[in-house]
């Protein structure tokens, strides 16, 4: 779908996209005294004042926002009418940041975890995106990637499109020569074998995938992510 004229909000600095799914509302208040930026995607909105904080911008068509006219005098709005993607979409070609975490994107609805997945397979090569529910996190990559985890810390690859991987080091299960594609073959449940591990596609590949490490990793990923922007 080619994205609609939109006012597109930029920040300098991590932003945190809210929707109505399963939110964990102490690392939504964590992430906000940290000084991370808050935009509701549509009834997220909600979910964002009832941890008792106060979005920077609502964005979407406005069907799940419990009081519009209210919320008007309280933050910007961006109501966009088209139906063809959802409300954490609409969010994204609205906005720009260095570092884009989504919260409440999964549980709760397992149809809305599986379009934010898919909004996530279509952005990750053009923007940080990292899910995080009650458990995990997962960063959208198109890219070779590197991080510091624990020898023994579960490292999940899971692709979002058919990728194939010309090697990794630090995984118990290397990938090198493996194509990974969804209904076929995941990488589900490795193990990192030592600190630093690699994630290489081969190159001209043009994958999406998942890095899936426990949520405790996520301000660890943040500030890397952030570095290399």
């Amino acid at each position: 779908m080619q994205e609609p004229n939109a006012p597109v909000l930029r920040f300098d600095g991590p932003l945190v996209i809210v929707g109505g799914g399963a939110l964990d509302a102490g690392l939504l208040r964590r992430l906000a005294a940290e000084g991370a930026h808050l935009v509701g995607a549509d009834g997220g909105g909600d979910a964002i004042r009832a941890a008792g904080l106060v979005p920077e911008a609502i964005i979407g068509d406005f069907d799940s926002l419990a009081d519009p006219a209210d919320w008007d005098r309280r933050t910007r709005l961006v109501r966009l009418a088209e139906q063809e993607t959802t409300d954490f979409e609409k969010t994204l070609y609205s906005t720009a940041a260095p570092v884009t975490i989504g919260l409440g994107m999964t549980g709760r609805r397992l149809d809305h975890t599986l379009a934010a997945l898919d909004a996530v397979a279509r952005y990750a090569a053009r923007r940080a995106i990292i899910l995080a529910d009650e458990a995990d996190l997962a960063l959208g990559l198109a890219r070779p990637f590197g991080f510091t985890v624990e020898p023994g810390a579960r490292v999940s690859v899971h692709p979002l499109t058919a990728t194939r991987f010309s090697g990794s080091t630090g995984l118990r299960y290397p990938l090198d020569g493996l194509t990974l594609a969804p209904g076929v073959r995941t990488g589900t449940s490795n193990e990192a074998s030592a600190a630093e591990i690699t994630i290489e596609p081969e190159a001209g590949d043009a994958g999406v995938f998942l890095l899936i490490l426990e949520k405790r990793w996520l301000g660890a990923l943040m500030a890397q992510v952030m570095r290399e922007a």
